[in-house]
């Protein structure tokens, strides 16, 4: 049995003017779980000597375009999984709140694995979360996106 390896990870909760998360379909195309598709929210591990702050904002930009100011941060929770490889990871994911003025992003930045592993991007609402059948990572977003909006407005973002 291989050791998992310890993966700290930002992840992002990009949120339009309508309330709706920003997701992306992931798709392992080869290896041990080919054909599996989750829908996740944008953001991935850290680089060497960079904080999470850096990444979530690093990873903003390579996976929307955009380069905006990263918000708080709002969530965390321990994740174990396996990559496409079929490589066990334990992630220490750290979740970070990004509003945006409109929906329309560029992701023309990913790296070749997103490029290979990145399906499709939907906006979703709290009760679209609830509803679907689909896997969505993390799992607990659909309760959590309520107390977001609440908690987090506009008005109290970075740059507002």
């Amino acid at each position: 049995m291989t050791r998992p390896q310890s993966r700290p990870s930002a992840r992002l909760l990009v949120i339009d003017p309508g309330g709706r998360v920003l997701l992306f379909r992931f798709v392992y195309r080869d290896g041990p779980r080919a054909g599996f598709s989750f829908w996740a929210t944008p953001g991935g591990a850290l680089e060497p000597g960079e904080s999470f702050q850096a990444a979530a904002r690093r990873e903003l930009f390579e996976e929307t375009g955009l380069d905006l100011a990263i918000g708080p941060q709002v969530h965390a929770r321990t994740n174990r999984f396996d990559l496409p490889d079929g490589m066990p990871v334990v992630a220490e994911e750290r979740f970070f709140l990004v509003r945006v003025a409109e929906k329309r992003i560029a992701g023309n930045n990913p790296d070749a694995r997103e490029r290979e592993m990145i399906a499709d991007r939907r906006w979703w609402s709290a009760a679209m979360l609830s509803r679907t059948a689909e896997t969505i990572f993390p799992e607990e977003l659909a309760e959590l996106m309520p107390r977001l909006l609440a908690q987090y407005s506009p008005s109290l973002m970075p740059g507002s």
